[in-house]
């Protein structure tokens, strides 16, 4: 499990941010009219975020079985 945590740390830190960056994009811009599709709901900003930030991150994170 330490393992784990520790191969994955920078996906879990994007998925963290991701989160907080879409629930705030969701509070501050939002769409008033209900219409848009991911900020219209706080879940699904929080979710659209939480999996972008995890897939940049995990991009950009060289892993010990690549070497």
């Amino acid at each position: 499990m330490k393992t784990l945590l520790k191969n994955h740390i920078m996906t879990i830190i994007g998925i963290g941010a991701g989160a907080l960056a879409g629930y705030l994009y969701w509070y501050m811009v939002g769409c008033d009219s209900g219409t848009c599709a991911i900020t219209s709901k706080p879940f699904n900003s929080t979710l659209y975020g939480a999996v972008m930030g995890g897939l940049l991150l995990s991009s950009t994170s060289k892993r010990k079985d690549e070497c």
